[in-house]
């Protein structure tokens, strides 16, 4: 399809998606698809990477080289990946227990290689391929009242683990929040170095009813004024109670990096730099 304009339909397989009516990961394909699309990214310089758990299964739904691989170890497999291959646009998928549980061990030291990879998590609070469990990011409230196993366990904050690993591009959107979503990813792409995207999705099985809507009445976005390039102002706004959507943090980016390879995106652009091109939309 060289020469074509791709839209977000040409990114996706013939498969079908098998998750849960209302998942937000629906969302979260759609989003990454629509950023991909914006950025043209050659499907033939593309790949997927994932560990286990629902969220897992998106790389199978993309047209990408595309692995779903083990539980908890998509981070070092991707590096590896891109490491051998650096001309490949990378992307790494996966839920709060594949990411934040067994494979929390391979985080810190991703973001200290600063590999060009784009790291999304699509955090729901709870195991929802093996039934409900508790995660390492349930609510403490949330586990108390329904009798999950870990009840005195605090829950991981994703994001303030990730700054505190020395994370250069942090942020976090909602699944029900597409127009935000898209510009997230859009972002995180084309940051020349290890991007960490954090998605809240709501599980519409194994949370109580109407979770999703509490996750965004709960969420806001940062305002126009905020600075993503002070880390200081980025860990309070992890710290804060309510969830903060938007870019964190950025650490800036001076110089044309080609670590993400071939494929013309390579250099960071900002938001009104993305706003003010043609995009090729859906």
């Amino acid at each position: 399809m060289k020469g074509d304009v791709l839209k977000a339909k040409d990114y996706r397989t013939d498969l079908q998606p098998v998750w849960c009516t209302g998942c937000g990961d629906f969302g979260v394909l759609k989003g990454l698809t629509q950023a991909l699309a914006d950025l043209q990214v050659d499907p033939d310089r593309l790949a997927v990477i994932s560990g286990i758990g629902c969220s897992s299964r998106l790389p199978g739904y993309v047209r990408a080289y595309s692995f779903n691989s083990i539980h908890g170890r998509a981070l070092p497999i991707a590096t590896g990946l891109k490491t051998a291959r650096p001309e490949l646009t990378t992307i790494v998928v996966g839920g709060d227990g594949d990411g934040f549980s067994i494979g929390l061990g391979h985080i810190p030291h991703a973001v200290r290689r600063n590999t060009p990879l784009t790291y999304v998590v699509m955090d729901n609070g709870i195991y929802g391929l093996t039934k409900g469990q508790a995660s390492p990011t349930t609510d403490l409230e949330a586990k108390r009242s329904r009798g999950l196993a870990g009840a005195d366990d605090e829950p991981l904050n994703p994001v303030l683990l990730v700054l505190s690993s020395g994370g250069g591009f942090v942020a976090r959107t909602h699944a029900g929040n597409l127009p935000h979503m898209r510009a997230i990813f859009r972002e995180a792409i084309q940051y020349p170095g290890f991007a960490f995207v954090h998605v809240l999705a709501g599980c519409v099985t194994y949370q109580p009813r109407g979770y999703a809507d509490q996750l965004l009445e709960r969420s806001y976005e940062l305002p126009a004024d905020y600075d993503p390039a002070r880390p200081e102002q980025a860990a309070a706004a992890a710290r804060d109670h309510r969830f903060a959507l938007g870019v964190l943090y950025r650490r800036p980016v001076t110089e044309r990096s080609e670590a993400r390879g071939g494929d013309g995106h390579a250099e960071w652009m900002s938001p009104d730099d993305v706003a003010r091109r043609d995009l090729p939309g859906e």
